[in-house]
C-alpha cells in the first residue's frame, strides 16, 4: 500500500497524506514523476507494461513513471522509480525536472536523461515492466495512433524529443 503526500495548489506539502486509490478532496494534489532516457541516436527508451498491470495493461509507455511516496521529493521519487522499474541507477541529487504539467489532481514532473543504455543489462521489475526497446519519435507517434502506446498528447512526445538537448522554452543556438 502506497501512501502519498498531499500538496496544495502552490505545490506545498500540506502535512496530510492519502492512500493510493483514495479519492482526493478539492484542492488536494499529489506528485508524479516521469523519466525519459534518450540515446545518442535520438531514440527514447520505452517500456511495455505488464498485461496484468492495472491501468494501461500491455501498453507501451515512456521509459519510467510513477507516484512519489510520502516523504520523497520529486528527484528522490525519480531516482527510486528508475531503479525499481528498470534497474537503472542515476544520481538525481542535482537534477530537476525539465518541465511540469499540471493535471486534475496533481503535478507531473518530466525528467530527461541522455545515455546510451545497453538494454540487455537492465533488470526489469516483473510486476511493472514486460520489456523495453528503443523507439524514434515517429515510431512512438505510430504506436499512439494504433492504440498500442498510452494516449499521451502527440505534441508532448514531440516536445520531449525537441527539448532533450536543452532546457527552457526559448531555442538557444550554439
Amino acid at each position: 500500500m502506497e501512501i502519498w503526500d498531499i500538496y496544495d495548489k502552490e505545490r506545498c506539502i500540506t502535512g496530510n497524506t492519502i492512500k493510493r486509490g483514495s479519492e482526493f478532496n478539492d484542492n488536494e494534489f499529489h506528485l508524479v514523476v516521469h523519466i525519459c532516457i534518450f540515446n545518442s541516436k535520438g531514440q527514447m527508451l520505452i517500456q511495455r507494461r505488464q498485461p496484468f498491470k492495472k491501468g494501461w495493461p500491455n501498453m507501451w509507455d515512456i521509459t519510467v513513471g510513477g507516484s512519489s511516496i510520502a516523504g520523497e521529493s520529486s528527484s528522490q521519487a525519480a531516482e527510486r522509480e528508475l531503479f525499481e522499474e528498470i534497474g537503472y541507477k542515476a544520481d538525481f541529487s542535482k537534477r530537476r525536472p525539465f518541465f511540469t504539467i499540471n493535471f486534475s489532481y496533481g503535478f507531473d514532473d518530466y525528467y530527461i536523461i541522455e545515455d546510451d543504455v545497453d538494454i540487455d543489462t537492465l533488470k526489469l521489475q516483473y510486476e511493472e515492466v514486460q520489456c523495453v526497446r528503443w523507439a524514434t519519435k515517429d515510431e512512438i507517434i505510430d504506436l499512439i495512433d494504433k492504440g498500442e502506446f498510452i494516449s499521451y498528447y502527440k505534441n508532448l512526445i514531440r516536445l520531449m524529443f525537441d527539448m532533450r538537448k536543452q532546457r527552457g522554452a526559448i531555442i538557444i543556438e550554439k
